[in-house]
């Protein structure tokens, strides 16, 4: 199926489920585009868990995003509780017009939900020529360093650096080893994990799937990937009154409305050592890195992705087809 087709889909199942017209067709936009870069687990798998969310009222499906306080470089976006993309988009509006105005912006959403892919919405940004930093706290999957409970979330930080010739050099990361939906598939096959995966309830590295599930995912890098999921936190919560990951309850099970934060930086290299500067610096960087054949750029593999479904489709199964095609209403 190409792009335009399954986004008219997600937005009607979308629609459906009684999100408004607007986020409907904001979401769908980002769900497709990441699964055409091969990222499955922010595409077409949420949509299914987002019309629940809409249906039960957990998500405000008539939400419109408003800023709620500004100061010059600055603002803050209220989501409203609905689906994150509107807010996002809105956030990425505020952080382009702010960063050429003042040469840096910071634009925080608070009372969110889940906001997919961190990249999507920082491709603007490099687009206009700007630097853009991102970051999203969620429900809590990683306990403090030395603890046992899950505090923080996966808190996935990112990053978009403009080129001059080529696509931006995108940089996005989960602050946790392994996505947990990689342990729920092991959990349900009855397959044991790698060590390093996931801690048990009581805090002990375990390669249980299961008793993974009942305890906190493994941070990259040990304490200095807690330390990171920590500054994440306090950046998308502390400066925008959002909920903290153990306050809000996992997505995959019933729980209450969400309340997650989220934030985007963007600065105009043009306000720094110049653009010319920028340009030069970056490249040279990036040229000494290919000088080794092995080295591949963050972001290639995912352009690599995204051109084939461009041209040939995006895979899609029978059983998700069918899935979405009931979300929407079709008959079989």
């Amino acid at each position: 199926m190409f792009a335009a087709e399954l986004e008219t889909l997600v937005a009607r199942a979308l629609g459906k489920a009684g999100a408004s017209t607007a986020m409907a067709i904001a979401t769908a936009r980002a769900l497709v585009a990441a699964e055409m870069a091969g990222q499955g687990g922010h595409g077409l798998s949420r949509v299914a868990m987002y019309a629940e969310h809409v249906r039960s009222g957990r998500v405000n499906g008539s939400a419109v995003p408003q800023v709620v306080a500004e100061k010059s470089a600055t603002c803050l976006i209220d989501a409203r509780g609905g689906l994150a993309y509107l807010a996002m988009e809105r956030a990425t509006a505020e952080a382009l017009q702010r960063a050429l105005s003042h040469g840096v912006a910071f634009c925080g959403v608070t009372n969110s939900h889940h906001c997919g892919a961190m990249d999507y919405h920082l491709a603007p940004l490099a687009e206009a020529g700007l630097v853009a930093i991102g970051f999203t706290n969620s429900p809590a999957a990683i306990n403090a360093w030395g603890g046992k409970r899950p505090l923080f979330g996966t808190n996935p930080i990112a990053a978009a650096f403009p080129r001059q010739s080529n696509p931006p050099l995108v940089i996005d990361l989960s602050l946790t080893e392994v996505a947990r939906g990689k342990i729920m598939l092991a959990a349900k096959e009855g397959k044991p994990i790698p060590v390093g995966w996931a801690l048990d309830a009581s805090g002990v590295p375990t390669t249980d799937a299961a008793a993974a599930l009942t305890g906190s995912m493994a941070a990259i890098g040990g304490a200095k990937g807690v330390m990171l999921a920590l500054m994440v936190e306090l950046i998308c919560v502390a400066l925008t009154g959002a909920h903290f990951g153990f306050e809000n309850d996992s997505f995959f099970e019933p729980g209450k409305a969400a309340s997650i934060g989220h934030a985007i930086m963007a600065v105009d290299p043009g306000a720094l050592g110049g653009a010319a500067v920028y340009h030069e610096r970056i490249e040279t960087l990036l040229a000494a890195m290919l000088l080794d054949e092995q080295v591949r750029l963050p972001g290639e593999r995912r352009r690599q992705i995204v051109k084939a479904a461009q041209t040939s489709g995006i895979a899609v199964s029978e059983v998700m087809r069918r899935d979405l095609q009931r979300l929407a209403g079709d008959a079989d």
